[in-house]
């Protein structure tokens, strides 16, 4: 069968070498390996734990989103967590979301567009959270040098997309709570535009509401908010003991800082992995601190490299253990 050409992969790659170029055009190799001999790997093996268990976590709050339709054990939650996240590292498009539902939908004899409706649910905590250390970030760390303009140009950008995103998340409570008029009133707005829009939107919109089924008891709502919280914190942790790791001590606040940077790119589109964009991002994180440039590629190859091949060795164990073939996962995206 004859392959198409994929504009996306492609440009994916393009993406990714060009940031890599920008990345490595000034550094200084020799001083790279003297940067990255240095390290006390021990607080690299506890930014791994840490990662890991953010994952967990990750399974723990999948458990409560889907609690409605059927109680899971984590048993089965925590391998496709991790498959999930193994495939977003090999697959591009982030195809792991949808690899994530296929494999529990089917495990547990579930309907795999409410599974990934849990799943849309799950990255709308997941923004709302990192707004907030975005906003908590803004508000309390001062960066060094003259960045007066800079970071009250940051913090407006924050609360806007702050305030957006309260407007996301009390349009889906509409749509949820008041479905038939939350769609009649989209369908008003529509109205300027070609009737095709509303036609397919309108339905699209239905179908995926009511396929969110949350809990309303009240100790399941704050297990989601309790575990949203944990797993950022267990996220945040890994890029604080990797600094530690190169003798760097700043405020934990600093740390939040490059995450919120490597969240923002990883929406950018890059090869698998988030090859590029991910480095770049970090080092130019980490040179607002005044971090030497051939530390903070050092720092940056370091966190990607703790997020990337961990969870891709355990997703091959998972994989292996429940008797699932990599194809059938790249199937699974592709099909998705």
């Amino acid at each position: 069968m004859k392959r198409t050409f994929d504009l996306k992969f492609w440009l994916g790659i393009g993406i990714s070498v060009f940031f890599m170029a920008l990345l490595f055009r000034k550094i200084d190799f020799h001083q790279l390996a003297a940067a990255l001999r240095i390290v006390d790997y021990r607080y690299i093996a506890l930014a791994v734990v840490f990662t890991f268990i953010s994952y967990f976590l990750r399974a723990v709050r999948w458990h409560y989103l889907l609690i409605s339709e059927k109680s899971i054990s984590l048993a089965s939650l925590y391998p496709a967590t991790i498959i999930g996240y193994m495939a977003n590292n090999l697959l591009p498009a982030r195809l792991g979301e949808f690899v994530r539902a296929y494999l529990l939908a089917r495990r547990e004899g579930l309907e795999t567009p409410a599974v990934f409706a849990s799943l849309v649910i799950d990255r709308l905590f997941d923004g709302f959270t990192v707004l907030v250390i975005l906003l908590v970030t803004l508000f309390t760390l001062h960066l060094p040098g003259d960045t007066a303009d800079a970071e009250t140009a940051l913090r407006a950008g924050g609360v806007v997309m702050f305030l957006l995103y309260c407007g996301v998340l009390l349009f889906l409570y509409l749509l949820k709570r008041q479905t038939i008029r939350t769609l009649s009133l989209v369908a008003w707005l529509l109205k300027p535009f070609p009737q095709g829009v509303s036609e397919r939107l309108i339905p699209l919109l239905g179908s995926f509401i009511t396929g969110i089924r949350l809990s309303r008891r009240s100790g399941h709502i704050l297990a989601i908010l309790g575990s949203s919280c944990l797993i950022w914190m267990f996220a945040v942790l890994p890029v604080d003991m990797t600094l530690r790791g190169f003798g760097i001590h700043l405020p934990i606040t600093a740390s939040m800082f490059i995450l919120v940077l490597l969240v923002f790119a990883v929406m950018v589109p890059a090869s698998p992995g988030f090859i590029g964009t991910y480095h770049y991002a970090c080092y130019k994180g980490l040179s607002a601190f005044g971090i030497a440039d051939a530390t903070s590629v050092s720092i940056a190859l370091i966190i990607h490299g703790t997020a990337f091949f961990p969870v891709i060795i355990a997703g091959f164990y998972h994989l292996w253990s429940g008797g699932i073939s990599l194809n059938s996962v790249r199937k699974a995206g592709e099909t998705a």
